[in-house]
Formats: C-alpha cells, structure tokens, sequence
C-alpha cells in the first residue's frame, strides 16, 4: 500500500512539475473560429497570395514588451492561401507555435510580420532592400496556452488586426537630391 500511495505522489508531483514546466504556445493563424479575422493585404486592397509573399510570427515573453526586443518564432517563415483565402496564412491545423522562454498560462507580446519573397528569406532583409515590400501587424498581449495537464490548445491572436504591406519609401533627402539633380539637368539642357 505504502508502495502504491508513494507512486501516486510522485506521479502527481510530476504531472504539476510538467504543467509548469512547458512552453506557451500560440495559434500562428489570422483567422480562427474564436473570431480573429486579420487579413493582411497589399497596397491596393488585394489579400497576398501564394508563395510571393511570406509572413512570420514574432514574440517577446511578457506583456506590453517593446517592438524591439521581438524575435521570430524558431520556425520558418510560411506562405499565403490563395484563391478566396488570400490574406491569409497557410499554416492549416498545425498553427501552434512554440514561444520558447514563455511558460505555459505565462504572457507573451507577438506581432506578425509580412513581406515579399522576391526581396529576402527574412522580414529583416526585406525591410532592408531596395525592393522590399512589407508591414507588420499591431502588437497583441496574449496569455498563452499548454497549461495544465494534458496541456492545453494553444491560444488564439485575440485582438489581433488586418495590416497591409507597402514598399520601401525612400528618404525625404534622397528624394530632394534627385529632384535637384532632375532640375539641374533641365537647366543645363535649356541653354
């Protein structure tokens, strides 16, 4: 008897260690059932679609974190849904993402970020070039699932909105500079 109680202890103890002990997840998805519907579209309206374009989830553990101290999600970017469905991520019934150094049940800030394929691999290297087309969502607080034991579902991107992704604009002085340069051309052209 004394064995068997032993074994009940130790197996609760391990379920509660084990509960604790996970890795908050979230539904990598900008539409759910739970009533997130965040399409993402470029400048003229039109939902993105396919492969030209790739979106990716990024987190910071804890509520109200800074845009900056996000990183991606350890996965690799995925692609949008095509047809009536564009705008929206294809990431099917495998939305959930793992956001290592968040506890289950623990807070978490994410954002999705989007861009053009054609202009890099990373949202970074898209922001960076000539090319690049992108945008990023608002910044959502969520409490993030896999708790308890079995764990949890992961929990959805409540609050989170649509965004559309516009490309590089140059700088004020770059355009100014190009301007004078355009007018000094003309003149010397005149005389």
């Amino acid at each position: 008897m004394k064995k068997l109680l032993t074994a009940a202890v130790l197996l609760a103890a391990g379920l509660v260690a084990y509960s604790q002990g996970t890795i908050g997840t979230v539904n990598f998805n900008n539409r759910t059932a739970s009533g997130v519907d965040a399409k993402i579209v470029d400048a003229s309206g039109a939902g993105l679609s396919g492969t030209d374009w790739f979106a990716q989830l990024y987190f910071a553990p804890g509520a109200s974190a800074a845009e900056s101290s996000l990183t991606a999600v350890a996965l690799p970017p995925v692609d949008f849904r095509t047809g009536l469905a564009a705008g929206y991520v294809r990431v099917g019934t495998a939305g959930a993402r793992e956001l290592a150094g968040v506890t289950a049940g623990g807070d978490a800030t994410v954002q999705i970020r989007a861009w053009n394929a054609a202009a890099g691999a990373t949202y970074e290297a898209a922001s960076a070039a000539a090319n690049g087309i992108f945008g990023k969502s608002n910044l959502i607080n969520v409490k993030t699932g896999g708790a308890g034991a079995p764990p949890g579902p992961p929990t959805d991107l409540v609050g989170l909105q649509g965004f559309a992704v516009n490309p590089v604009v140059p700088e004020p002085t770059t355009v100014a500079l190009g301007l004078l340069g355009a007018g000094l051309l003309f003149l010397r052209r005149r005389k």
